[in-house]
């Protein structure tokens, strides 16, 4: 019974947290206190609702001495790829929002419009708008604008009056808005004009053809690469350090998964061997208006494959079945 939501609370705590790895760590918390206390409920409320209040008072606990998570972009300007003569020193990954499956976000639902507002709510950019937030009024923007609850069932799960509640949730709104939570496109797979854009994203990329690449890129896109805090910005700076630094992608192979609601790709880089090629990035797409707006390059490849179901190696003759 408990079991049963496990996908929703890890959502939660993914948005409350801004780290996959955190909100599993959460989720478990959470099912381990609600079994042990389960005598004690008593039916007193729904379960779910008992659940959510663990979860919360888990995540504010995690929350209580932690840093705020974000995005390179939110951290240093742009940075100039002609004057970068090697990569940086990686940060922690505790300083970083970081791409999390949409297997184990989102509704087990087929129904499209439901898929939709759950893979809008789990964006990238919306998740790290969402750090900016002081935990409570996180907590309260999570429940009433995205879960949809009341402000009562918010006011009794928070220990708040429902006053407190709508007045946080007004100033959890002014702070969103300040931060600046870009827009994109999320992952639509019957959207062909959508499709054709990856297709040709894959097919530019792997060709390593950096002229069909920029045709395809927002003249003010963004290239990122957690844990550095080196980012880019437009089309020409990321040519450039693709063609300099970065050169090492030539030749690359693409795996599409499913990331935050977005398209995703884990990226496998050649070898001296030609027949394998080794794991290098989880490239999460940011598309808007039909072009990619934003390619974020998670490079801790030894965490996040696992997570999200990819090989270790790609080797010629036993690729992997399409993920995602």
């Amino acid at each position: 019974m408990l079991e049963a939501h496990r996908r929703e609370l890890t959502a939660y705590c993914y948005r409350m947290l801004g780290s996959a790895f955190e909100a599993e760590d959460a989720v478990q918390e959470t099912l381990i206190r609600a079994w042990k206390g389960y005598d004690q409920f008593e039916g007193r409320s729904a379960v779910r609702s008992w659940l959510y209040r663990i979860a919360t008072n888990v995540c504010l606990d995690m929350l209580g001495s932690a840093q705020r998570r974000a995005r390179p972009m939110d951290l240093a300007s742009a940075g100039a790829p002609e004057r970068v003569t090697s990569a940086p020193v990686p940060l922690a990954e505790s300083v970083w929002v970081g791409p999390a499956p949409d297997d184990r976000l989102l509704p087990d639902t087929a129904d499209p419009a439901d898929l939709t507002v759950a893979r809008e709510s789990v964006r990238l950019a919306f998740v790290a708008a969402l750090q900016h937030l002081a935990p409570k009024q996180r907590a309260v923007l999570i429940l009433r604008e995205v879960l949809a609850w009341s402000a009562a069932e918010t006011a009794e799960l928070l220990g708040l009056t429902v006053a407190s509640v709508n007045s946080a949730l007004q100033r959890a709104r002014a702070s969103l808005s300040a931060a600046s939570a870009t827009d994109a496109d999320v992952l639509a797979p019957t959207d062909a004009d959508q499709a054709a854009l990856l297709a040709r994203y894959v097919e530019a990329f792997e060709r390593y053809d950096l002229d069909a690449l920029a045709t395809l890129l927002h003249e003010d896109a963004t290239l990122s690469m957690p844990p550095l805090d080196l980012w880019f910005r437009g089309v020409d700076d990321i040519r450039t350090w693709m063609l300099g630094i970065g050169i090492g992608c030539k030749g690359s192979r693409l795996v599409p998964v499913a990331a935050n609601g977005l398209p995703a790709f884990g990226q496998y880089r050649p070898t001296d061997d030609p027949d394998r090629h080794e794991p290098w990035a989880l490239i999460v797409l940011e598309i808007s208006a039909g072009r990619i707006a934003g390619v974020n390059n998670f490079l801790d490849t030894q965490q996040l494959f696992p997570l999200f179901g990819l090989p270790p190696v790609l080797v010629r003759g036993q690729e992997p079945e399409l993920v995602g």
